[in-house]
């Protein structure tokens, strides 16, 4: 009896914490506080505006919550699909995994579809026995993940539009061991795969500033523990595939503000998210990619603010960001139509 009895003591004990927490220790999700429709198709996207008058790199983390892990807006249908031609026709470049990745590919396959997907939006995606089903582009996909890692990213790939690293922690720091990356903002993703966090920022200027911190960081963020943080740049093209054209190095030679075409120029902001899976212990970087017209900030009256924060990316503790975000390919060009 005293075995019956600890034994539903037990039982009791998981049914509180699995409905508190969910069955795997996550932290139910909700709708985001800011949310003021279920219908997907009238969420507007958030216009983000994190430009300031000087540039510091930080890490700048803001608390998060499991909501806001993934944002949804009008423009889902239009990007899945044109991602879903990215892969097709990128796949080495927007997609990868060394071995040391695959189970971490699996789990968040599993989290995104059987779990967080049809809990945050299920108007959108429902689950159906063994099935999958996303009610926006008719499509359906088991949710026990594909064996091939690659399989298993192309079928995220065209339910969300965020882009994700997965990274896992070694003696001598935190390894990229899967990508999967349809609008890379100046790089090429699939360079990055096996590297350490310290050599993927290698190109950045004055990254060893925060370098440490963020192993740190990255060390100690707990599973159910959501941060957020957002980076902005100005892109001379108005697309979302961009694996180069954005960064100018130092070897790079520069021809000033040549071929811009302001009805081309974005604002681009990443809204990047942090958090770690709890089965296989990797942390996931999520970041959701905005491109906002130049015509919109100007129309917003923070034409002279941007143009400030363009001119104070040569000030702060990292000068070499205007060199590096490209501002001297096009800075003179794209304040003298924000000043206008």
């Amino acid at each position: 009896m005293a075995y019956l009895y600890a034994l539903f003591t037990l039982l009791a004990v998981a049914i509180l914490l699995a409905s508190r927490y969910g069955f795997k220790g996550r932290p139910p999700v909700t709708h985001s506080r800011d949310e003021k429709s279920s219908n997907w198709k009238d969420v507007d996207p958030v216009k983000f505006r994190p430009f300031k008058p000087t540039y510091y790199i930080t890490m700048a983390l803001q608390a998060s919550a499991p909501a806001d892990l993934i944002l949804i807006d009008n423009n889902y249908e239009e990007r899945v699909l044109e991602r879903r031609k990215t892969m097709a026709e990128h796949r080495s470049t927007v997609m990868g995994a060394i071995p040391a990745g695959h189970d971490a590919v699996h789990e968040l396959y599993s989290y995104l579809l059987a779990e967080y997907l049809p809990q945050r939006y299920p108007s959108m995606f429902s689950l159906d026995a063994d099935v999958f089903r996303n009610h926006v582009t008719d499509r359906t996909f088991p949710i026990s993940p594909p064996a091939d890692p690659l399989e298993a990213f192309r079928i995220i790939g065209e339910t969300v539009e965020d882009d994700v690293f997965l990274l896992k922690e070694t003696d001598e720091g935190h390894l990229s061991v899967a990508f999967l990356c349809c609008h890379p903002a100046g790089f090429d993703p699939s360079t990055k795969l096996g590297k350490l966090l310290k050599d993927i920022h290698a190109p950045v200027p004055s990254y060893d500033k925060i370098g440490p911190s963020m192993e740190r960081f990255f060390t100690k963020v707990k599973a159910g523990q959501f941060v957020k943080r957002l980076n902005w740049s100005i892109t001379t093209q108005d697309k979302l595939f961009t694996p180069s054209g954005l960064h100018t190095y130092d070897e790079d030679e520069v021809r000033a503000d040549e071929d811009v075409d302001i009805d081309r120029v974005r604002l681009r902001v990443e809204l990047q998210t942090l958090t770690r899976l709890p089965k296989t212990g990797a942390v996931i970087f999520p970041f959701k990619t905005y491109l906002y017209p130049l015509k919109e900030i100007k129309d917003e009256g923070l034409g002279p603010q941007l143009v400030e924060a363009i001119q104070g990316l040569q000030k702060g503790n990292a000068p070499g960001m205007f060199r590096y975000k490209g501002a001297v390919r096009w800075g003179k060009a794209v304040c003298s139509y924000l000043e206008a």
